[in-house]
């Protein structure tokens, strides 16, 4: 899962348009009904492809995502599920106004994915935070779960996305070889993975989550900020998306994440029970996966996770 290795923006991961093959730039030029005459790589994220503002011949103007199987192997099917999320959610979005971009097709030629979206004016947040755009974005957060209660689509629910891989203390508890782990974890590490065990009834709920919000996934426009990269999305109760998004603002110089949930109208109405499992499990993901050696064309995510799990672990200690 390349999901939630939230942290400041990698560097060297992103390729120019002019590095996408001829072959593959005409397919998509196919898509956008014109040859693009500029296209600005946009910085941030961890994806190891093409991510970039296009401006057609025709004045058309657009938001392309494509990547290869060679770089990352499982890239291209991340793509083709946030395709799948956005086509289902294109009438609600269409209806409600939510902030969310449109998908206007999606190009596969072997290796490579990619689609189209529609390029928002807007910027990604500051960082460090401002206490406004925070406000905005948390405001935002609360609002699209509003919104998406229920679920106006059908997508799996948040244990059948990260039932694999929120598992991290467990793994540990069963592993002889802890070295590396923190003396708090390896202190704890019985303990940990049974509240670990119980996160997915505690995250269970009927609110379609966007699972990976960070600063590189939002996108200030005007005084409205628009969610953007959608893979992950699936049901689960209103609160859990701003407690994932919690550890990644502590990092970027925002408010800790106890601070930043009791901002959130799901954060306030979350009980602790349930607040710290799903803690729990998310800090045993960071601190399990920043272990490991990278994935193949991500060379920075094990750090940024490593960071992650010192922030979690903090919150975790002052809940359990």
């Amino acid at each position: 899962m390349v999901g939630l290795v939230t942290g400041p923006p990698a560097q060297g991961v992103r390729i120019g348009w002019e590095q996408v093959p001829e072959p593959v730039r005409a397919a998509i030029e196919r898509v956008l009904g014109g040859r693009v005459i500029e296209a600005r790589t946009q910085p941030g994220g961890f994806s190891p492809g093409l991510a970039a503002r296009a401006r057609c011949e025709n004045g058309g103007r657009f938001f392309i995502k494509a990547v290869s199987a060679q770089a990352n192997p499982d890239s291209p099917g991340i793509h083709r599920q946030e395709a799948r999320v956005l086509a289902a959610l294109e009438p609600v979005v269409t209806a409600r106004r939510l902030p969310v971009p449109r998908l206007f097709g999606v190009v596969e030629h072997a290796p490579w994915t990619a689609l189209i979206l529609e390029d928002i004016a807007g910027r990604q947040p500051a960082v460090p935070w401002l206490a406004a755009e925070l406000a905005l974005v948390v405001a935002a957060v609360d609002d699209l779960a509003e919104a998406l209660t229920p679920s106006p689509i059908e997508a799996p629910t948040v244990a059948e996305v990260f039932g694999d891989d929120f598992t991290g203390w467990r793994t540990l508890a069963g592993s002889a070889d802890h070295g590396g782990l923190d003396a708090w974890s390896r202190a704890h590490l019985d303990r940990l993975a049974a509240i670990e065990a119980t996160w997915p009834e505690h995250a269970a709920g009927d609110t379609l989550l966007h699972c990976d919000i960070r600063a590189d996934n939002l996108l200030i426009a005007g005084h409205r900020p628009v969610v953007v990269d959608w893979p992950w999305a699936c049901r689960g109760a209103a609160f859990v998306d701003v407690a994932l998004f919690a550890p990644s603002v502590a990092m970027q110089g925002g408010p800790q994440p106890a601070e930043l949930v009791a901002l959130s109208r799901s954060g306030r109405a979350a009980g602790r029970a349930d607040l710290t499992a799903l803690v729990c499990g998310l800090a045993g993901f960071f601190t399990e996966r920043s272990l490991r050696p990278p994935p193949p064309g991500l060379p920075t995510v094990r750090r940024f996770q490593a960071a992650q799990g010192t922030v979690a672990r903090r919150w975790l200690a002052d809940l359990i």
